[in-house]
This record gives C-alpha cells, structure tokens and sequence, in this order.
C-alpha cells in the first residue's frame, strides 16, 4: 500500500472516531481519550495528523457542510420549479441529508447555534460554502417572484438572514443539549414561508 493511500485511510479512521464522539457528546464534553479508546488509536497518531483537539473538530465541521452543500446541489434544480415546490424540494433535501448521515445533525446544529465560542470565526469560515449557496437558492426563489417595488432581493434576503439569527438566538437561550433537528428544520421552512408570504392567508394576500 503506497504510503499516501495509507495516510488517507489513517486520517479518515480518525476522522470517523471523531465523528462519533462529536456527534455523541458535542464539543465541550468530548475527549481525545475517547477519540483514541474508540478506534484503538494512540494519541501520537492522532496529533501527528491534527495538532489540537480544535483542529480536529473544525475538521469535522468542515466535512460536515462541504458533505451537505454537494448533496444540496445536486438535489436542486437550477430552474422550472415554482416557489413552493422549490422550497419543499430544498428543505426535504436537508433533512434526507441528516436522515443519511445522522452524525452530522448534532455538529451542524452545534455550528449553526452555538459553536465553541473561541471557535466562533473558523467555524463560519468553514461553512461559508453553505451559508452562500443557501443565499443563492433563496435569490433563485425571489427571482421567480414579483417582490413590492422598494424591496429588493438582497434586502429580503438580509431580512431572511436576520429572521433566522433570531431563531437560533432562541435556542441558544433554550439551554443546552442536543438540539431537535426536525424542529430546528422545520422552523426554519416556516421563518421563510413567512418572509415570502407573509402572515395572511395566500388568497387574501394576492388581492
């Protein structure tokens, strides 16, 4: 086995045991000791592959939303789809995401909530690729849609963007502990829905 094969398959068995205690414990109560007993892995392996126990949890994170931004994108379509069924679409897209690969649910929540707070900045950085193509399909979904002639796109979408740091405030206020992601989720669909049609019922609002 070539050696760069055999660094890969090292780092991913590292990578895997993280997961899990990630996923298990979130971040303030998980270990390298666990990390190690878990895999069988000595603590020299895995700080010869990541220096710090922060390292490797940005690690995580980061697989965590390059792994559901591609699923995402590929599950989009990129045009003939009404606002509706767009947002059924995308939404149905993430929670088949986490449905897959239920590990992921407790770091995404744990990132897009309450991340680490000395971590704060490299976890945004490490999720920017979301953070843009969630702007991206919610522009595809206000371009199909005729908005009132002093909003822009860009204004509805940065009161999008405001609509969901209060959400997650709330949760933040909430308490600790793992966070439900199917509520998380469908809060979320409905904070949009609310934006785009606002609180009256549709027929009414089209008068």
């Amino acid at each position: 086995m070539k050696r760069e094969e055999k660094n890969r398959q090292t780092r991913q068995r590292i990578m895997d045991s993280a997961l899990q205690e990630f996923a298990r414990q979130g971040y303030g109560a998980s270990s390298v000791n666990a990390i190690c007993s878990a895999e069988g892995i000595s603590k020299g392996i895995i700080y010869h592959y990541f220096e710090t126990k922060d390292e490797l949890y940005l690690a995580c994170v980061e697989d965590c939303f390059q792994r559901l931004t591609e699923y995402l994108r590929e599950a989009m379509p990129q045009s003939g789809r009404g606002t509706q069924e767009c947002l059924e679409l995308y939404f149905n897209a993430r929670m088949e995401f986490f449905q897959k690969n239920p590990l992921y649910q407790r770091i995404f929540c744990d990132a897009v909530i309450l991340p680490p707070a000395h971590l704060k900045t490299a976890v945004g950085e490490r999720k920017a690729g979301f953070d843009a193509l969630n702007i991206e399909i919610l522009m595809r979904i206000l371009a199909g849609m005729k908005l009132r002639p002093e909003i822009s796109r860009w204004e509805a979408v940065d009161t999008f963007l405001q609509y969901q740091d209060f959400l997650n405030a709330r949760y933040q206020m909430a308490g600790a502990g793992e966070v439900d992601i199917r509520k998380h989720e469908t809060d979320c669909h409905r904070a949009l829905e609310i934006l785009l049609y606002g609180v009256t019922a549709r027929e009414e609002a089209q008068r």
